[in-house]
Order: C-alpha cells, then structure tokens, then sequence
C-alpha cells in the first residue's frame, strides 16, 4: 500500500486545516513512511504509531458523525500517546485511561455508519500485521467517503 492512503485518510478525517494542525505532527502524518523505512529494532514502535493515528482518525470520524462526547475523550488519549517516544510509554499513556476505552461502548447510541466506524476501530486495534493494518485503512478510508455529515441539519427539518 502506498503512503498516500494512510494520508488520505487522514485528511478525510481531519479535514479542515485546524483539525490537522491540533491534532497531526508533520512526524504523524509522515508516520506510514517512517514505518515502512523502520529497521528491525525500531519497527514495533513505527507500527504502533500508524496504528494510533488510524485509530484516532476513525474516533474522530465517528465523533463527527454524532458529536460523541466519549470517542473525542478516546480520541484525545490516542492523541496524547502519539506523543510516546516509546512502545512502553504509549502503553502506559492507553492504560493510564482505559476506562474511558470501556466508556466508548457504554451507553453509546449509533447508527449503522457509527457501528462500522466502531467495528473498524477495534479491528485497527486488533491489527498486527503490515496486511492487516493496510486492510483497515483501505476500508476506512472508503467508508470516510461516503460518511454524510449533513444529518444534523437535516433533523431540525424533519420536525415540521
């Protein structure tokens, strides 16, 4: 897989300037082709880094989608452990808050789209391999397209 879907989905994610700028380093986006350039010793780490911004795009497609309060809270200890400079240091940052990983699925209301973004977000978790990982961003990245943003407008409408 090419780098340039990892970006993409990051960008159909984070899509306004804003967004990328608090939440994605240079080194984050850059992340899927430092991992692919990582040598043996440092490829754990790399691998974990891509998987951490997948899976923070993802929460934060699903945030948007219907403005959950839990999956942004999720969203930002991903973002906080993107800053780890270690395997060891972001697991300590996930663990530190696992309650609200559990919260996520406590009491969440979602709709059809919410419970694909919800399935991709744990099989990104899940993923261990290269082919895994590139799987999900690929799924993600095509569900992120056809993702409509618009439905909050439109409820106010059905009220008439």
């Amino acid at each position: 897989m090419s780098t340039s879907l990892y970006e993409q989905l990051l960008h159909e994610a984070f899509r306004t300037e804003g967004e990328a700028t608090q939440y994605l380093s240079p080194a984050d986006v850059a992340a899927y082709k430092t991992f692919e350039q990582a040598g043996k010793a440092d490829i754990a780490f790399r691998f974990e880094r891509v998987r951490l911004a997948v899976a923070m795009s993802i929460l934060k497609l699903l945030a948007d989608l219907g403005d959950h309060e839990e999956s942004r809270k999720v969203m930002e200890v991903l973002h906080r452990a993107l800053k780890a400079k270690s395997v060891a240091e972001i697991d300590a940052t996930i663990t530190k808050d696992a309650k609200l990983f559990e919260k996520l699925y406590t009491n969440l209301y979602v709709n059809e789209d919410g419970e694909l973004l919800l399935n991709l977000f744990e099989r990104t978790l899940d993923a261990d391999t290269k082919p895994l990982m590139e799987e999900v961003i690929q799924e993600t990245l095509s569900v992120a397209r056809e993702l409509d943003f618009s439905h909050h407008d439109e409820d106010d409408d059905d009220e008439d």
